[in-house]
């Protein structure tokens, strides 16, 4: 099929977006003569259509999906790009996130959602890219106030030690020490994961029905038995996180007419022999082996023609280079993603903008609080480690903290007259 630049104008009622290779973004509409940021009419005035998203700010309607790309890609995680990670939020208040991959909880963070509504997590597979930063929202979210355990949903694997449960498992084990001393100083209950394992060959199966969101599971081909794809289904609207994965059955066939689609679009040969130092054998294989190619990703797409297709999974410095592959042999409406690429999906269309957030957002507290420490877990600091404490350090801050006890009636909880060290103020 030979290329026509033109086609990224075509879309059904959806914009399409082209990603240059520095990071710029355009959201090309067919529907839509103005300029952008639409017309001002007053020297005083604002522009009406903002192309951007500030997160926080708008609530969604009961029919409508706001999916964020918290990482879109590599797992050399960078400071401009973060490994895999797509946010979806419902109309009907859920929140859930699909792969959590090295360094996307920056981005996550940086909408400002209370760590109580990200308890949800759903794993494509196991590779660290996909959910590296699993740790970040398990401990980052118990400091930042989080009053609930975490759930995580993941495929099982060929073998027990294969699988989402023993990953788990094995992550606990890893952050024991944090879980101990976080357990006595704070609570326990926010340190909880419940894990969610299903047979990861289940075709279009449900694993997941809660308050309107259906999600059903499909196998995937990558690197090994195990990763899965991901079919969302919510108020009339079909969506799908595809993971990682090379062209399968499974995706061609329950894919098949979503109204927003994400699969991976990966970067050709040459590119990750001489851009990113892998050597030529690797670089033909990772490619179109075991991950999917743009000419691939377009050819799926125009099989299964989707409302509006998302590549996501390389370097942006690629992205200009991908297009041109991906409408080699696909021309329908489609993102190359880059981080904080932001869609909102309704019945009507999908509308793309890029979220604009704070590099320093702090903890948005939520309704509920955290319970005070829990008396019966054991102090994991010993008597040894205890006796070092030096008492002229900790009064000289007595009387900051008396003020702040006073203030928020803390005073059956004052943790200092039982240490040896400690002189009231005057």
């Amino acid at each position: 099929m030979s290329l026509d630049l033109s086609r990224c104008m075509l879309g059904r009622l959806a914009s399409v977006a082209v990603v240059a290779a520095a990071g710029l973004w355009a959201a090309l509409s067919p529907v839509s003569a103005s300029a952008a940021g639409g017309v001002v009419t007053e020297r005083t005035g604002t522009a009406p259509d903002r192309y951007v998203y500030y997160p926080g700010t708008e609530a969604l309607s009961e029919g409508e999906v706001r999916v964020v790309a918290c990482g879109t890609g590599m797992p050399d995680q960078r400071r401009g790009q973060a490994s895999a990670c797509f946010l979806f939020e419902f109309g009907n208040g859920e929140k859930i996130i699909f792969d959590i991959g090295t360094g996307s909880m920056r981005n996550i963070n940086s909408l400002m959602i209370p760590s109580e509504f990200l308890t949800k997590v759903f794993i494509s597979h196991l590779h660290t890219d996909h959910w590296g930063d699993l740790d970040a929202l398990w401990a980052g979210g118990w400091t930042a106030g989080r009053p609930v355990p975490l759930e995580v949903w993941g495929p099982s694997g060929r073998e027990e030690d294969m699988g989402t449960a023993y990953a788990i498992d094995g992550f606990k084990r890893a952050y024991n020490w944090d879980f101990e001393t976080r357990s006595f100083a704070i609570s326990p209950i926010p340190g909880g994961i419940t894990v969610h394992e299903f047979d990861y060959k289940a075709e279009n199966a449900v694993v997941y029905d809660q308050d309107g969101v259906v999600i059903r599971s499909i196998p995937a081909i990558h690197a090994g038995d195990g990763p899965v794809s991901y079919i969302i289904e919510y108020a009339g609207l079909k969506l799908v996180f595809g993971g990682d994965s090379s062209p399968n059955k499974w995706f061609a066939e329950y894919a098949k007419g979503a109204d927003f689609v994400i699969h991976e679009a990966f970067a050709n040969p040459e590119y990750f022999m001489n851009d990113y130092g892998q050597p030529a054998q690797l670089a033909w294989r990772a490619c179109c082996e075991f991950h999917t190619s743009g000419p691939a990703f377009g050819k799926i797409m125009s099989e299964i023609d989707p409302g509006h297709a998302v590549g996501y999974h390389t370097m942006a410095e690629a992205h200009d280079e991908l297009l041109v592959e991906i409408r080699s042999t696909y021309d329908g409406p489609l993102s190359i993603a880059v981080d904080m690429m932001t869609w909102n999906i309704t019945a009507d269309g999908v509308t793309e903008r890029m979220a604009v957030s704070p590099d320093r957002a702090s903890a948005v507290a939520g309704p509920n609080r955290q319970p005070p420490p829990d008396p019966t877990v054991p102090n994991p600091t010993s008597d040894f480690i205890r006796s070092g404490e030096w008492g002229p350090g900790f009064n000289a801050q007595n009387e900051m903290l008396d003020d702040f006890r006073d203030e928020n009636d803390l005073g059956e909880i004052d943790w200092r007259p039982t240490k040896p060290w400690y002189e009231p103020s005057e």
